[in-house]
């Protein structure tokens, strides 16, 4: 039976205490009797301190979901609806995925009496139905309410028939994104053109670009200020997921962490292809719990692929920064390897050979803006 709602839920933030039960509950819903993998571990304590500013251990003793319960019986829906999204996250990172831990989490939500669209996804890994997984992130992940409506914020000439589609022939939506290159040096759209040039990626509405929708988190990378490898793509839909207050958001986070680190997901977002083990790399887990710290502290709720960026798109990134009260990266997070687009490490080596590629083809001097790739030690 679910544990009564609170009359008068707390917002303070989580003591020490409390940190530790959240870690306890999140460790005992998330992983098998032999206790919680390396990166498992890592996730639950660096996330922790990042959100709480309190060290926990991921040694924990068990505790039934009722009883763990019973210690957020003082939290609002949706505090508890985010732990139950960490318990997610931290069970999304194992492959294979035992059917146990699945009815655990569901054991949990119902204690918690809360739900999430990912649950579904966790049962579709559990029971090795991967197809239907896929079907799942968009039944019940991010584009879930998507509409034809939702296309005015990407200025698309042209209906699209789904969310992550791609569209390839609207000559006004590609004039857009072009007329970017002519605004002034330092502005927010003039820098995410340098981030298309560098990359030789290609502006939605011509051929061979991204899916419209997917293209929105390009501005994040310079907003936000993260490179454009795999291990940044996390730092960028964590950002993402946790500035949305609206719970579907988490969606595209699972997404890229069932891409980017099990590759129990294939393709996603119309464009990504998995490339597994990329959250296990040293030091990741750190920077993706920064990330998530950061989207937390944008004031509000801002649902980033949902933006107008044309709008914004003249003023100086610092600007847009403050606009959207985006803070600094801990620099426990640069030390663990969060690269900006402009330096070592900000661009991979297949994207650096497109860029060059690119400018060839055009018959112009190619300019990395300041970004290459990271030199192994």
């Amino acid at each position: 039976m679910p544990v009564p709602l609170p009359t008068h839920p707390s917002s303070d933030p989580p003591d020490a205490d409390e940190a530790q039960h959240i870690a306890r509950g999140i460790v005992v819903a998330s992983t098998t009797t032999d206790g919680p993998t390396q990166l498992q571990r890592a996730l639950v304590e660096s996330i922790a301190l990042a959100m709480t500013g309190f060290p926990v251990s991921a040694t924990v003793e068990p505790i039934g979901a009722h009883d763990f319960a019973l210690g957020l019986a003082h939290r609002d829906e949706t505090f508890r609806i985010r732990i139950l999204q960490l318990m997610i996250l931290t069970a999304l990172v194992v492959r294979p995925l035992p059917d146990t831990v699945a009815a655990r989490l569901d054991e949990f939500a119902a204690e918690l009496d809360v739900g999430d669209g990912m649950l579904a996804v966790v049962h579709d890994f559990a029971t090795d139905a991967f197809g239907l997984a896929a079907v799942d992130f968009d039944r019940n992940g991010y584009t879930r309410d998507w509409s034809h409506e939702h296309r005015t914020a990407l200025h698309t000439s042209t209906e699209l028939e789904e969310a992550w589609a791609a569209s390839t022939h609207d000559p006004e939506l590609a004039a857009q994104w072009c007329a970017l290159e002519l605004l002034p040096a330092g502005t927010l759209g003039r820098r995410v053109t340098e981030l298309y040039r560098a990359r030789g990626f290609t502006y939605p509405g011509l051929p061979g670009s991204a899916p419209p929708l997917l293209a929105q988190h390009d501005w994040v990378h310079v907003l936000a200020d993260y490179g454009t490898c795999v291990e940044s793509e996390l730092e960028v839909f964590a950002f993402i997921a946790r500035a949305n207050d609206e719970p579907r958001g988490f969606g595209l986070l699972a997404m890229v962490v069932s891409l980017f680190e099990t590759g129990a997901l294939a393709q996603g977002a119309g464009l990504f292809e998995a490339y597994p083990g990329q959250l296990s790399h040293a030091g990741v887990a750190v920077r993706l719990a920064d990330a998530m710290r950061r989207g937390a502290t944008v004031p509000g709720s801002v649902d980033f692929m949902a933006v107008d960026w044309f709008g914004v798109a003249t003023l100086r990134v610092e600007d847009a920064r403050e606009h959207f009260g985006v803070v600094p990266k801990d620099p426990a997070a640069i030390a663990a390897g969060s690269v900006t687009p402009w330096e070592p490490g900000g661009i991979s080596e297949f994207q650096l050979r497109e860029g060059r590629r690119r400018a060839d083809e055009l018959g112009n001097t190619y300019d990395a803006f300041g970004a290459d790739v990271r030199v192994a030690h």
